[in-house]
């Protein structure tokens, strides 16, 4: 694996915690995620179930997670199954883990191969009431139109055991995965830094007329010699007016004399993401203009995460960050405060130039999972995204970062990445 091992320790905690939550003599089934196909013969790279690493440490596909912690015999309250490679197999695409080192990645005693899983099952699921089954409700925006390895082992528990009762995992992972460890702060630090020395490699090479994607090169040269899985989504380097479409990643354009550059990125390291966002000069000098919008959301940055406390709703914080970008929109000339004093509160004008949250759950996933009705607490980690976009100006400016909550305030695990309007001119002229 590209990152360092990481302690099973961690894994074996997570699954007590999840057993704990189960309803009594119930059955769980983690699956592992299906290996996409493009066209032919090529796949696209693997990426694992997160609830299923998360209870297991194990990065590989074909894999099956089964907890029955009141089982009978000892041997079945936790077992593994895997896919073992046959010989042809390892000629073609390598090894895969073997039982040995799949028990020690997870701290699970008993590993089995994957094609013993349904024998071994019905030795458990008459003796249990229910079973507790995945599925990938965090994603129903993306897999609604998909059938996944998930949906097909819900489709094969109730045509095989059509009596038994059935719960949803993700309810209990969802409840679980929102409150971090110190070990899962940890590798989303590391993911972070390497966000952060990347960064620093665009602010080196960005100059008038560079193509987008040669700023994307850099953060994917660094990514990989740093040895992280992947970028943790499709990054966005968006010159001009290009930083005004929220999710643009074409990454094609010019970077012209004059304009800014807006950068959303992140890094995946062991399954762990970062995601922070920059704005910086083309030509290495802010404009006047630029520096003003630049500075408003940078104080919308600074006094918005502060905001981040433990017992705060998210829907209230979301009301308090909104409330600071409309009061720089209208120091910026963007809004009249009459105007702003008599609106329509169900249609505020703000959201002409700032139309999104500025909150989500980090973790496993960017978008990490966690309810929205439930306060922030200590062990969150959520990042802080204002922003200012002005189509008619050709300027957009988001700035970003990650906060983890503390008993004693929050911490910025991208701190040490340049976001002060003096630190990026410096870093950019000394080329």
């Amino acid at each position: 694996m590209r990152y360092q091992p990481i302690s099973n320790t961690l894994f074996q905690e997570n699954r007590s915690r999840f057993t704990s939550k189960m309803k009594p003599n119930t059955i769980a089934i983690l699956t592992s995620n299906d290996v996409k196909h493009n066209n032919a013969d090529d796949v696209m790279a693997f990426a694992q179930n997160n609830d299923l690493f998360y209870l297991s440490g194990i990065d590989q596909e074909e894999t099956i997670l089964v907890l029955y912690p009141d089982a009978y015999k000892q041997e079945n309250k936790s077992i593994l199954f895997i896919k073992e490679a046959t010989e042809q197999e390892k000629i073609w695409d390598g090894e895969k883990l073997s039982k040995e080192q799949a028990a020690q990645i997870s701290g699970i005693d008993r590993v089995e191969s994957i094609s013993d899983f349904e024998i071994l099952l019905q030795y458990m699921a008459f003796e249990a009431d229910g079973f507790y089954l995945g599925h990938n409700e965090h994603l129903k925006r993306v897999t609604k139109d998909q059938e996944t390895q998930q949906d097909r082992m819900i489709q094969w528990c109730k045509k095989k055991y059509p009596l038994h009762t059935y719960h949803r995992a993700a309810k209990i992972t969802r409840d679980l995965r929102p409150i971090k460890s110190k070990e899962e702060v940890a590798l989303m630090q590391k993911a972070a830094n390497i966000s952060v020395a990347s960064f620093k490699r665009v602010l080196q090479t960005v100059k008038p007329n560079i193509k987008e994607y040669a700023l994307e090169a850099e953060l994917t040269y660094n990514l990989i010699k740093s040895g992280a899985t992947r970028h943790a989504f499709k990054p966005i380097v968006a010159s001009g007016k290009n930083a005004c479409a929220l999710h643009y990643n074409a990454n094609d354009a010019v970077c012209k004399d004059g304009e800014m550059v807006l950068m959303d990125f992140g890094v995946c390291y062991a399954n762990y993401n970062s995601d922070t966002t920059r704005c910086f000069p083309v030509n290495g000098k802010f404009s006047a203009r630029q520096k003003e919008v630049y500075n408003a959301v940078l104080h919308c940055l600074k006094e918005g995460s502060k905001l981040i406390q433990p017992g705060v709703l998210p829907a209230d914080y979301e009301k308090s960050m909104a409330q600071l970008v409309e009061t720089e929109l209208i120091k910026l000339g963007l809004l009249d405060a009459n105007d702003v004093a008599n609106q329509d509160a169900n249609k505020p004008l703000y959201k002409k130039y700032f139309m999104h949250g500025t909150a989500h759950h980090i973790g496993l996933d960017v978008h990490d999972v966690g309810l929205y009705s439930r306060p922030f607490e200590i062990g969150m980690v959520l990042t802080c995204e204002p922003g200012i976009y002005i189509p008619e100006e050709g300027i957009g400016c988001r700035l970003e970062n990650d906060y983890v909550i503390t008993e004693n305030g929050n911490i910025n695990l991208t701190e040490a990445m340049p976001i002060e309007i003096e630190d990026i001119e410096a870093l950019i002229n000394k080329k």
